[in-house]
């Protein structure tokens, strides 16, 4: 057995590099399940839902339970829903993001001018013309959110751009930073991982391979953290970071060293 109740993993970059398995990564899980340690996987990633990586995960080996997976899709779906439920969201993101947003009951427009509120996003036809309509969007001061802070993102050569330079187009358009992230490393994500998990920040364990996102998302919450190396982060980052970790790991099959 473990100290730690259960652990919130990052999935691209720790688990999975693109559609790549990540050498080692079945085992730390393994360690994990062997320990009696619960475990909810909580990716940044805003254009999928929690489906998507049981379907992902599948042909790894790897079973995945729908109820402990969670997006900053989801997340800020579900906090937009609860805290906004009557209001118009402009959404700057892909339509996978829509769906997920109106599946959860959230009300959307496309006319800048009606917008109640604004969600920021991962957008890959993102152009000029929609940067021009989010500062129309914001122009009233309405709510504005971002679903996550990632500048790029990891796929099997190299990375792309991310919800977080989609972020800092808007802000510099509008003038203004965003109200609140809701993805991690946000205290709404630490809020909601540990209602899914239904255990203490304490006894949980953060294991993920952004410094600035998994990483502070423990810190701030007060949970045990571990940066692995097989993502965006390298041993050099670390030391030059203001966010440190608790635990540095190759990857995640030394998992098992904290286990013990």
């Amino acid at each position: 057995m473990t100290e730690y109740e259960a652990a919130i993993l990052d999935v691209d970059g720790t688990i999975v590099r693109g559609e790549t398995l990540i050498p080692g990564a079945t085992d730390g899980l393994a360690a994990l399940d062997d320990a009696g340690c619960a475990r909810l996987l909580f990716s940044n990633n805003p254009t999928r839902g929690a489906d998507h990586y049981g379907r992902k995960l599948e042909p790894h080996g790897i079973e995945v339970d729908a109820e402990r997976v969670l997006t900053s899709a989801t997340v800020s779906a579900a906090y937009l829903a609860d805290t906004h439920p009557d209001d118009r969201v402009f959404v700057v993101g892909g339509d996978r993001l829509e769906s997920i947003l109106e599946t959860a009951g959230v009300e959307l427009t496309t006319d800048p001018e009606r917008a109640d509120v604004v969600l920021g996003s991962f957008d890959d036809e993102f152009s000029y013309d929609t940067l021009s309509a989010s500062l129309d969007a914001l122009s009233d001061g309405v709510p504005f959110y971002g679903t996550d802070p990632d500048v790029t993102i990891p796929v099997d050569d190299g990375a792309i751009p991310g919800t977080g330079s989609i972020l800092a187009a808007m802000t510099a358009a509008a003038g203004r930073d965003p109200d609140a992230i809701l993805g991690k490393p946000s205290s709404i994500a630490a809020t909601a991982a540990m209602d899914r998990l239904e255990g203490s920040p304490e006894k949980t364990l953060v294991v993920g391979d952004r410094l600035g996102t998994d990483v502070a998302l423990g810190a701030n919450a007060g949970m045990e953290t571990a940066v692995v190396l097989t993502g965006i982060t390298a041993r050099e980052d670390i030391e030059s970071s203001d966010v440190e970790p608790d635990h540095v790991l190759d990857s995640l099959a030394e998992v098992e060293t904290l286990l013990e």
